[in-house]
């Protein structure tokens, strides 16, 4: 690793991509009190004694296992746009360690198990850097008295099964994978502060999974039903105009509750794409509940649609391409702040903009939460000045 490299990474901790980030070398020569003051700092929730004392665990047990690397560590580091922060990242040579510390445990359980790998899948299929990279998924139990018998695997898509190991055994699986990976170093610098982009296979299976899903899940978008067809019909023109004449739009949508917005929205934001890129659509919401069932019944037809052709799935895989084309608006938002450039897609979809907060309220929420004081922007103002940074076109929806 270049030595500009190793002393940037620390400043970069209020981007918002990670609590605390640092070289091995500056992190095992740091107090653990300093480490823990940065995490706090950046903390976006009221702090808990149980937190504060499962990360000074992580802390010890990281100085003793990671003497003699070279590389860099970065501590609640979160997946751009998913919202998902991975308890430690290391990044060493060429590969890519995802951490999940189940502090005071003594064993593990499936859902912890799927956890850490959820992370590792995440990382690969949605941030910029780790697309190549080797990729080991690691969960670690402090109070477990002894490792099983190391088993490293690797799947066709460089992402390794997770690893189950005890206080003790990092060092182990480190060693192990750093001598059976091959390729250049990462550099760290700029693998923390890529961009969300979902890999080719993702957005095809997102394309494919809403092609064929079950709608009367969700409303019926029928035939019968005109102003959905001449709605959508409409704004597909205006995409198309938009990106033949390098123009930039505003489309606003109107309806009584029930006409049908939100499938409008959801249709455009799957049938979009340009010829350079899988995809440039996103729907963004910032109503959670509406997220969570949006996503969770075109994940259940996919898992009902294996299960007919007797094929299994995990659920979390199901839901994984979902994630590529149906967001929070939030994620999107602080995705904005830790990102210069503009956004990979052309098109995006608010669904329940009415909702978007104001001024006064973004600003109290910035310095809340995200320690940034003097906030100048509305939520509207912010995210539509998001998608003018793109230098040819642009349609907001």
């Amino acid at each position: 690793m270049e030595a500009s490299d190793e002393n940037t990474i620390g400043t970069k901790a209020m981007s918002l991509r990670y609590w605390y980030g640092a070289s091995i070398a500056e992190f095992l020569g740091t107090g653990s009190d300093s480490v823990i003051g940065e995490l706090t700092t950046n903390c976006t929730f009221a702090l808990l004694p149980t937190q504060r004392d499962a990360w000074l665990a992580q802390i010890e047990l990281l100085r003793a296992q990671l003497s003699g690397l070279t590389g860099s560590i970065f501590f609640e580091f979160n997946i751009p746009r998913v919202g998902r922060r991975i308890d430690v990242v290391l990044v060493i040579g060429p590969v890519v360690f995802a951490l999940e510390f189940k502090v005071g445990e003594n064993s593990f359980d499936r859902s912890a198990i799927e956890q850490v790998w959820d992370y590792a899948l995440d990382l690969k299929n949605f941030h910029e850097a780790s697309h190549r990279a080797s990729i080991v998924p690691i969960l670690i139990a402090t109070e477990l008295d002894k490792s099983p018998l190391l088993d490293l695997r690797e799947d066709a898509d460089q992402v390794y099964r997770p690893v189950s190991i005890n206080a003790t055994g990092l060092r182990a699986v480190i060693d192990l994978a750093l001598s059976s990976t091959n390729g250049a170093a990462i550099e760290s610098r700029s693998w923390s502060c890529a961009p969300y982009h979902p890999t080719p296979t993702i957005v095809e299976a997102a394309r494919a999974l809403y092609a064929q899903h079950s709608v009367e899940a969700i409303a019926r978008f029928d035939a019968g039903a005109k102003n959905l067809q001449m709605t959508s019909r409409r704004i597909e023109e205006l995409v198309d105009e938009a990106c033949r004449t390098r123009q930039k739009v505003i489309c606003f949508v109107t309806g009584v509750p029930g006409a049908g917005k939100t499938l409008v929205g959801l249709n455009l934001a799957t049938r979009r794409r340009a010829e350079d890129q899988p995809t440039h659509a996103v729907f963004l919401s910032g109503n959670d509940p509406l997220v969570a069932v949006l996503r969770e019944a075109l994940t259940r037809d996919e898992v009902a649609r294996h299960k007919k052709k007797r094929k299994k799935i995990r659920k979390a895989d199901a839901a994984r391409p979902v994630r590529a084309f149906i967001q929070n608006v939030h994620h999107f938002r602080d995705h904005a702040l830790t990102n210069e450039g503009p956004p990979i897609e052309h098109v995006v979809i608010f669904d329940e903009a009415q909702r978007a907060w104001n001024l006064k309220q973004v600003a109290s929420f910035m310095l809340r939460k995200k320690k940034r004081p003097g906030f100048p922007y509305s939520e509207p103002e912010f995210l539509i000045s998001y998608m003018d940074r793109h230098q040819d076109w642009a349609v907001v929806v």
